[in-house]
């Protein structure tokens, strides 16, 4: 039986400039700290950081373009979170052989099948699944902007079934037995955590919050001695 994990980034919606690319470890140094860092660096410069990063207008309607090709079983369970890297126990918990990614990312490993070997982290839990045999097929939906190509994963590719399909070319019908949508805080900024939730609640579903903590932004009282700590994280 085909058991499918819905699972969706929240970069997916979020486009931001060259400079903002980055590879980070998932810590309280890069989902809030390196925030408040990047917030001084821009105002030393006389710039705006919140005019960095753009909401795209996909988002509207997104669970309305979801149902129409994925659906929902009864009971299904629904996961919000932090850190991807949650989507490898949730496949395994739920017995899923197929994953559905939206995200800016591919997830896959980011140095060859050689990143397969390595503990189960937020840049290859995908690969992981394909590599320990939990699924026998991942499909990677990427954002409008994201910075990757297929061609970058190339030995994994070679190595497992990966399909990249456009969101207009999925099938219909899909039956999804667990969805998982995750903030990767590192990567999307903390001034739209507010907007995260209600895209959260307008899925319409009872969810789980499996390690999301509330961000803290506020601007407008930071201290000189708060100042001098984010500079040096």
């Amino acid at each position: 039986m085909r058991k499918c994990l819905l699972s969706i980034d929240w970069d997916y919606f979020i486009h931001t400039q060259k400079e903002n690319w980055g590879s980070y470890i998932e810590n309280t140094k890069n989902v809030i700290n390196l925030w408040y860092k990047r917030y001084i660096q821009a105002k030393a410069l006389g710039k705006d950081i919140q005019k960095s990063f753009r909401l795209s207008s996909c988002i509207d309607g997104f669970w309305e373009k979801i149902k129409g090709n994925f659906i929902f079983a009864k009971g299904i369970k629904a996961y919000v979170s932090d850190s991807h890297a949650l989507s490898y126990n949730i496949a395994r918990k739920q017995g899923c052989n197929t994953v559905y990614l939206f995200d800016a990312h591919a997830d896959l490993g980011y140095g060859g099948l050689s990143s397969l070997d390595f503990e189960v982290n937020c840049a290859n839990w995908l690969g992981k699944l394909l590599k320990d045999n939990w699924i026998g097929e991942a499909n990677i939906i990427y954002s409008p902007y994201t910075a990757e190509k297929p061609d970058y994963f190339k030995p994994i590719n070679n190595a497992f079934n990966v399909r990249y399909p456009g969101f207009n070319d999925l099938d219909t019908g899909i039956e999804v037995s667990a969805v998982h949508i995750c903030r990767s805080g590192a990567w999307t900024p903390p001034w739209l955590d507010e907007r995260f939730a209600k895209f959260v609640d307008s899925l319409g579903t009872a969810y789980e919050l499996k390690d999301c903590p509330t961000r803290k932004w506020d601007t407008t009282n930071i201290s000189f001695s708060d100042q001098i700590s984010y500079m040096l994280a």
